[in-house]
């Protein structure tokens, strides 16, 4: 087994996760880059390279969770930092969004969340590993869009969720935060950047008036899983352009 630290990444086949993951390895970690599609996690493995693993699995799929968790262990050992991304959004009209989509995007989102992070922490008091848990929610924690209200309920959840976590863990000297992204130039904006009005209407309520890049949350990441963020725990971070701080414009 490698005695390099080992990191674990969801969603880590491309954006903001395959920016975290580069950056992690960056400061020295083992990656283990999950994510529901196999050929593009392994392509994305290959090219982190230093000895990164790919995993492929649907985070719905919450049984597969602590089976992935056994088979990392086994392989390569176990997990020190661990980087909840991956996500979904499923957009639809608030007065007939169907509720399976609903409770699909919370069992992604937050669930699954909620399981990796229980799982990742046992293993680590197990084997006296003062970790780093960073869990990825939103400025729709905060603030909200009608079409996807199952995201926004997901990421208020994980801003919870990363609080509770934070205190239970505290002791064991885990470490447990959230970064909260604005708009990020990733596939999830891909309609937005596709038609001038909606990038408009977006820029307009970011400060900074422009998206922001995976690789600028990435350094966020790194940031909360490095020594450096000792002594921060339970918090999320908003790298949002000056969003959630803006009242009106004039």
């Amino acid at each position: 087994m490698s005695t390099q630290p080992i990191a674990l990444v969801t969603g880590g086949a491309r954006g903001i996760g395959l920016a975290s993951a580069k950056a992690l390895s960056r400061d020295g970690f083992r990656l283990v880059l999950a994510d529901l599609d196999g050929a593009e996690v392994d392509k994305a493995a290959q090219e982190i390279g230093n000895g990164a693993i790919a995993k492929a699995i649907d985070m719905s799929d919450l049984a597969a969770i602590p089976a992935m968790f056994d088979q990392i262990e086994a392989e390569a050992g176990v997990v020190s930092v661990l980087v909840n991304n991956a996500g979904i959004a499923l957009p639809g009209d608030f007065l007939n969004y169907d509720i399976n989509d609903f409770q699909r995007v919370l069992t992604v989102n937050l669930t699954a969340v909620f399981t990796a992070t229980q799982r990742a922490a046992r293993a680590m008091i197990a084997n006296g590993i003062s970790g780093s848990i960073v869990n990825m929610s939103s400025i729709n924690a905060q603030v909200a869009i009608p079409a996807i209200p199952a995201y926004c309920a997901s990421k208020g959840g994980v801003a919870q969720v990363t609080k509770a976590a934070a205190i239970a863990l505290a002791g064991h000297n885990i470490r447990v935060n959230a970064v909260g992204p604005g708009s990020i130039d990733t596939a999830m904006m891909a309609g937005v950047n596709a038609d001038p009005a909606a990038l408009a209407t977006a820029m307009s309520r970011t400060p900074l008036k422009r998206l922001g890049k995976p690789s600028e949350i990435a350094e966020v990441v790194a940031f909360l899983a490095s020594d450096k963020a000792s002594y921060i725990t339970g918090e999320t971070i908003y790298a949002d352009g000056g969003r959630l701080g803006l009242n009106y414009t004039v």
